[in-house]
């Protein structure tokens, strides 16, 4: 009897340090966030540290929609970047530099995301194509000049997670025909849009509901 007594003082014990440790683990802070409480976010064109050119605006074409669906007002992004070209900014590094009391005077938005891309494309093996997005997201509010949220995309697919492993052979075949596929299309910008939904949904440390969500979604947007 005394062994079992033992025995269950330990995995209390156990049990206890268990759940210590995962209380450890700081829930994502809010605090500014909640101070500012934007109602309409301007988004960048990112800065683009990977090598393929075409990130910045592949990117920026698949973040306004899951923004809007959180409850923000998001300022036309093609409309945005259009005047700041227009208005000798041709790049994301100068339109980054804009001062944020200029953003807010010109264009009104309560808040800018600024993103920073490090990796973007795809990567091909012999029998297999990953596609890999990495990139850092910052939300400031343009009064204040604080950083209110941020977020971490680090996503990657492989094609062979499309295909089965029942039959090898037609495995492989069917990874020939999506390597052929992978060639010609740009399999980034529905992974980009899948990692945005992820980033901005989150319900640990995503985006807080916005002021057009409906009532019923308080909270988290997901």
């Amino acid at each position: 009897m005394s062994s079992i007594t033992s025995l269950l003082k330990l995995l209390l014990t156990g049990l206890f340090a268990l759940s210590i440790g995962c209380a450890s683990v700081p829930p994502y802070d809010y605090t500014a966030f909640r101070n500012h409480r934007p109602r309409s976010i301007l988004v960048l064109p990112p800065l683009n540290q990977s090598i393929d050119v075409n990130a910045s605006y592949n990117y920026l074409s698949t973040i306004s929609r899951p923004l809007a669906e959180c409850g923000y007002y998001v300022f036309p992004v093609a409309v945005v970047d259009q005047y700041m070209k227009e208005n000798g900014l041709p790049s994301p590094d100068e339109m980054h530099g804009v001062a944020l009391k200029k953003i807010r005077e010109i264009i009104g938005a309560d808040a800018v995301l600024y993103v920073t891309i490090e990796e973007w494309g795809q990567k091909y093996a012999v029998l297999d194509s990953i596609t890999k997005i990495k990139a850092n997201a910052r939300l400031i509010d343009t009064k204040s000049g604080a950083e209110i949220w941020q977020a971490t995309e680090d996503v990657s697919k492989s094609a062979q997670s499309n295909t089965g492993n029942a039959d090898p052979l037609a495995s492989m075949l069917a990874m020939a025909v999506i390597q052929m596929i992978a060639h010609k299309l740009d399999m980034t910008h529905d992974l980009a849009k899948t990692a945005n939904q992820d980033m901005i949904f989150n319900s640990h440390h995503g985006l807080l509901g916005g002021p057009y969500l409906p009532p019923q979604k308080n909270g988290h947007c997901g």
